[in-house]
């Protein structure tokens, strides 16, 4: 089972404030699970968030070195 973060843990798994996971939460773009009044966030949903948004580059170190 997967551990359950909340909104503070979110924050700095992924280095920003607390108002970066709360806005995710708010506008659904996260899966979450509500605990009470409590809102808690999946390690795996966050994993999962950073590797979809990872952006890889265009053109390799080497297609770099032969225009130059």
């Amino acid at each position: 089972m997967d551990r359950l973060l909340n909104v503070e843990q979110v924050a700095e798994l992924l280095g920003t404030t607390v108002r970066f996971p709360r806005r995710l939460i708010e506008e659904r773009r996260v899966e979450y699970v509500k605990v009470g009044r409590h809102v808690r966030i999946r390690e795996s949903v966050v994993r999962a968030l950073i590797e979809s948004n990872t952006v890889a580059p265009r053109r390799s170190a080497s297609t770099l070195r032969a225009v130059a």
